[in-house]
C-alpha cells in the first residue's frame, strides 16, 4: 500500500460521529482537516480529532487534501462536491447524491473530465451482512430470483434525532434518507431497475422536535411521508419497497428475496453485518447462514477506503458513483410516477459492484 489518501471533511453534524469511530482502523486514509460553516464545533471537533480546523474555501484549496468527504445536508452535496472537483479532489459524500438527477449528470460529467473520483455512501452493501446475503443468492441456494420485498418504517427522525428539520425538506423523507440503504442493496443483490410504478402520500400529523436544545419546536413538512413502490429489475425480478415516516410500530422484515427453491432473509442494509437466514424446498427450516463474503467489522468510511484503494491501484470502486446515480434515479422516478400516475423507465443502468470476498481485509483493497 503507496501513501494513504489525504482527507478532509466538510461538516461535522451527527453523521460524522460514525466516520471519526472507523477512521481508526481504515489503512489508505489520514484525515487531515475539517471544515463546517459552524465554525466553533469544527475546532470542538478538530481538536479531539488531532486535526486542522478550516474554513471550507481555505480546506477546498488546500494543497495537501486529495479528497472530501462530503458529510453537508443533501441540499449542498452537489454544491461542494462540484467545488471539491473544481479544486481537484476526489469527493466521496453522503447519501444521496444529489436532489435532482439532472444535477449529478453534470457532477459526474466533471468528475470524469478531470480524471477524478466520485463515490457516495451507502457503503453498509461492503459490509458481511448484504455481501453474504448476495453471495448465497449467486451461489443458487434459493434457486433463480423471481420477487424481493424491502421495509423500513418509523414514525419520523425528530423523535430521536436534535436537529432533524432538514429531513423534512427536498432531498430528505423516508426515501431520499432512508431508500438509498435499501434501493442500493436492491440493486447489489438483483441488478439494475429498468421501470417503477410508486404511490405516495404525505401525513397530516404535526411534527415537533423530541430532544435537544430545540425539543417542542415544529417542523415544517415539505416532502411525501410514506412511499410504495414496484421496482422492476432488468433480470425480470419485481421488487416492493415500502418506506415510511409514518407507522409507529411494525413486524416486517427488511428484506426478503424469493426464488424458485427458497427465500433468503436479508438483514437491515443500514448496518453492515447482521444474520441471513434462508428457507428451502429441500430444507424447509429457517436455518441461518455464517457470514461467507463481505469486510467483517466493517462501519462507515468503508467505501471511502475502497475507492482509496482503487485509485491507487486503478480498478473501479464499489461505492462509486455511478451506482449512487442509479439509486437516486430510481428515487425520483418513484416519486415522478406516483405524482403523475404513470409507470416511468429510467435512463440510466449500471454494474453490479464487484463482490467482497470471504476473508477481505483492509490490507486487501
Amino acid at each position: 500500500m503507496g501513501s494513504p489518501l489525504k482527507i478532509g471533511i466538510i461538516g461535522v453534524g451527527k453523521i460524522s460521529e460514525q466516520y471519526f469511530a472507523a477512521f481508526p482502523g481504515l489503512p489508505g486514509l489520514e484525515l487531515v482537516a475539517v471544515a463546517d460553516l459552524d465554525e466553533d464545533r469544527a475546532a470542538q471537533i478538530a481538536a479531539e480529532q488531532g486535526v486542522e480546523s478550516l474554513s471550507v474555501d481555505a480546506l477546498l484549496d488546500d494543497p495537501r487534501i486529495d479528497a472530501v468527504l462530503n458529510l453537508t445536508i443533501p441540499a449542498a452535496h452537489v454544491d461542494i462536491a462540484t467545488r471539491a472537483l473544481a479544486a481537484g479532489k476526489h469527493v466521496y459524500g453522503e447519501k444521496p447524491l444529489a436532489l435532482h438527477p439532472a444535477e449529478a449528470v453534470g457532477l459526474l460529467e466533471t468528475a470524469g473530465a478531470c480524471g477524478l473520483r466520485v463515490g457516495s455512501a451507502p457503503d453498509t452493501v461492503l459490509g458481511t451482512g448484504i455481501q453474504t446475503a448476495r453471495d448465497v443468492l449467486d451461489a443458487g441456494l434459493i434457486g433463480t430470483p423471481v420477487g424481493a420485498t424491502a421495509f423500513w418504517v418509523s414514525p419520523g427522525h425528530e423523535a430521536w434525532h436534535p436537529s432533524p428539520a432538514f429531513y423534512y425538506q427536498p432531498g430528505g423523507g423516508p426515501l431520499f434518507d432512508m431508500g438509498p440503504y435499501y434501493i442500493t442493496a436492491l440493486v447489489t443483490l438483483l441488478g439494475p431497475v429498468v421501470r417503477v410504478s410508486g404511490v405516495v402520500s404525505r401525513s397530516e400529523r404535526e411534527r415537533s422536535i423530541a430532544t435537544g436544545p430545540l425539543a417542542g419546536q415544529t417542523i415544517p413538512v415539505a416532502i411525501d411521508t410514506h412511499v410504495t413502490a414496484v421496482l422492476e429489475h432488468a433480470s425480470g425480478v419485481a421488487s416492493t419497497l415500502t418506506v415510511s415516516f409514518d407507522v409507529w410500530a411494525s413486524r416486517i422484515p427488511n428484506i426478503e428475496v424469493y426464488g424458485t427453491d427458497g427465500t433468503i432473509s436479508v438483514p437491515d442494509p443500514n448496518d453492515f453485518s447482521g444474520p441471513v437466514s434462508i428457507f428451502t424446498s429441500t430444507d424447509p427450516e429457517w436455518r441461518e447462514v455464517p457470514p461467507s463474503a463481505g469486510y467483517a467489522d466493517a462501519g462507515r468510511g468503508y467505501g471511502l477506503a475502497d475507492m482509496a484503494r482503487a485509485i491507487e491501484t486503478g480498478r473501479p470502486h464499489r461505492a462509486s458513483g455511478e451506482l449512487a446515480f442509479h439509486v437516486l434515479e430510481i428515487m425520483d422516478a418513484v416519486i415522478r410516477s406516483a405524482h403523475e400516475h404513470r409507470l416511468v423507465t429510467l435512463e440510466s443502468t449500471v454494474e453490479r459492484p464487484a463482490p467482497v470476498p470471504a476473508g477481505a481485509s483492509p490490507d486487501s483493497w
